[in-house]
């Protein structure tokens, strides 16, 4: 039994880590979730709020009345793109990755020990079985109650806005790195997170002296508190995660998860007898599981930092820091599980285990699967993860990536080239104006790229999608590639391109805000990625899409905006 229980934790190991990364990869937004796109005609248009088109483009540029046309206080047009099912998929991908943190949770040390003595106590303050039964339900919800409170704390201090605002933050980012190496560092055994004492025995003494609801309740936040030194890493790793999505619900869906987990056990317990004598006994392996997870939070937080020196433009922590570091420490842990390295809470291991050996093959199997990514390879799996391939001084066939010749004219210098990059083998210009001039002297359409830097799904994409060969031909060969990043807060705008947008209520005074404000207002989308194809005029062709993980419909969806293009010019 013992053996089949670690087996079903190796898969649920395996199942928090692919989460946690799925959660970084579900649709990136920024923030205007909590606000109203209002019709803006150009009566309210002062001088202030200048197009930047009008300003540096000829006249039939983007014109600023023009663009908001499309967007209504109640609806915006079936040329927009409607993100909510992406958001809806988002809640359940964050509700998946709080249960499984849960589980995960609920076999650290701090808690799986006490499940016996807390479901020994209902049954003798109960007196019988079915009020013992009732008595461990009202525990389980109060633990749901308590840990959902704590997730809708967090929206309710920050806010979808504030959210939005943190997770494209550099510095945002950086302390969130810093949080999750303190996080390992104390599962590894140097420290323990806890609590004020005299709180944690003050909330103790509630649970002891109350009856009835109240003391259930605080014997459930008693747990909470009790636990936290334990559970507190796993929380805040969940929280961190939830909170860079930027949605409003997240963090409190997230905790539903993890409280659900949490507490189901004990009622099961309670409610079956049979279900806590199947489980194993306490021991060594438990501190274990703690350290593995100490290396994956470690692994985690190098995400955030790769995120912010994006952010601040930094350019130090390359791809190949990235994958070094992320190899090493899967190899320490592979190298752990086999027993050679001992941390100080670690028990004795006479022998290895076959969990622990399947582990350790995992382990170093993932670790050498993660080598040819030094030199260019794509590493798919930490794709969104890993900072972009342009990040990568030395790649083994780079000269297979190089542009396309038919892009021979491309000016040698673009807007804002000294601090953005395009994706490896494109060329693209990051100035709505300059690559809309150009776009109209070569004769094609335009694909707005609307991205960011901490968008994960914008990488993947890169990464996965655009380097199929017909993809990419049709990107490079076809269009005029010009990527909007919405997110970018270093590069300043001239002042006469600030305006105030009404919908992000505030100015437009960096090129993360204009590009945001313009997608809002024109396309009626925050999601980040956003591809719209567009003729000079800057309306769609074909529907604006997100994120599109399948190369022969992306390639498809290219295609009829080339179609549509072409046909609307043959008939001018």
């Amino acid at each position: 039994m013992k053996k089949r229980f670690l087996m079903l934790l190796l898969l649920s190991f395996l199942a928090w880590s692919n989460t946690g990364f799925a959660m970084a990869a579900i649709q990136d937004t920024i923030a205007t979730d909590d606000l109203i796109f209002t019709e803006i005609t150009p009566e309210d248009e002062g001088p202030a709020q200048i197009d930047s088109a009008k300003s540096e483009a000829p006249d039939d540029s983007v014109k600023r009345g023009a663009a908001v046309d499309t967007v209504k206080s109640a609806a915006v047009s079936n040329e927009t793109y409607d993100n909510a099912a992406e958001e809806n998929k988002s809640l359940w991908e964050t509700f998946i990755a709080g249960l499984v943190g849960g589980f995960l949770a609920f076999i650290m040390p701090c808690i799986f020990p006490m499940v016996p003595l807390t479901i020994s106590y209902f049954t003798k303050r109960a007196g019988s079985r079915e009020k013992g039964i009732g008595q461990a339900l009202i525990y389980g919800l109060s633990i749901i109650v308590i840990y959902v409170a704590f997730g809708l704390l967090i929206t309710v201090l920050f806010g979808s806005a504030g959210l939005n605002a943190l997770s494209a933050s550099g510095l945002f980012n950086f302390l969130f790195f810093l949080l999750l190496v303190i996080f390992a560092i104390s599962f590894f055994g140097a420290f323990e997170i806890t609590l004020p004492s005299s709180f944690v025995n003050k909330i103790d003494s509630k649970a002891d002296n109350s009856k009835g609801l109240g003391g259930i309740f605080f014997m459930a936040a008693s747990l909470a508190l009790v636990s936290f030194s334990c559970t507190g890493p796993i929380i805040g790793t969940l929280l961190v995660q939830a909170s860079s999505k930027g949605e409003l619900l997240a963090p409190a869906i997230g905790m539903f998860g993890f409280a659900l987990a949490l507490a189901l056990p004990f009622t099961l317990s309670a409610i079956f007898p049979g279900f806590l004598s199947s489980m194993p006994k306490s021991g060594g392996w438990l501190n274990s599981v703690k350290v593995c997870l100490g290396f994956l939070e470690l692994a985690l937080a190098l995400k955030f930092l790769s995120s912010a020196d994006l952010a601040w433009h930094w350019e130090w922590f390359d791809r190949e820091i990235f994958l070094v570091l992320w190899i090493v420490i899967f190899v320490l842990m592979g190298i752990y599980l086999l027993g050679k390295i001992k941390f100080s809470h670690d028990s004795d291991l006479p022998y290895v285990s076959v969990p622990r050996l399947f582990f350790a093959i995992l382990s170093f199997s993932f670790a050498l699967y993660m080598v040819p990514g030094l030199f260019g390879a794509p590493v798919s799996v930490l794709s969104g993860l890993a900072p972009p391939m342009n990040t990568q001084d030395f790649i083994l066939n780079g000269s297979s990536s190089a542009p396309s010749a038919s892009s021979a004219g491309f000016p040698a210098k673009v807007k804002h080239s000294e601090s953005l990059k395009p994706p490896v083998g494109f060329q693209a210009f990051f100035d709505l104006d300059e690559g809309l001039e150009y776009a109209k002297k070569v004769g094609k359409p335009v694909l707005l790229d609307f991205t960011g830097h901490t968008c994960v799904n914008c990488r993947r994409m890169e990464d996965l999608v655009w380097v199929d060969k017909e993809v990419g031909r049709l990107i490079k060969e076809e269009y005029v590639l010009i990527q909007l990043y919405a997110d970018d807060r270093n590069i300043k705008m001239p002042a006469e391109k600030i305006h105030h947008s009404k919908i992000l209520k505030r100015n437009t005074d960096d090129l993360g805000y204009w590009n945001l404000d313009f997608q809002a207002t024109k396309y009626g989308s925050n999601a980040q990625p956003l591809y719209v194809l567009a003729g000079y005029d800057l309306n769609p062709l074909v529907k604006p899409q997100g994120a599109i993980f399948d190369v022969k419909e992306y390639a498809a969806y290219l295609q009829s905006g080339l179609d549509k293009f072409k046909t609307a010019e043959q008939t001018k």
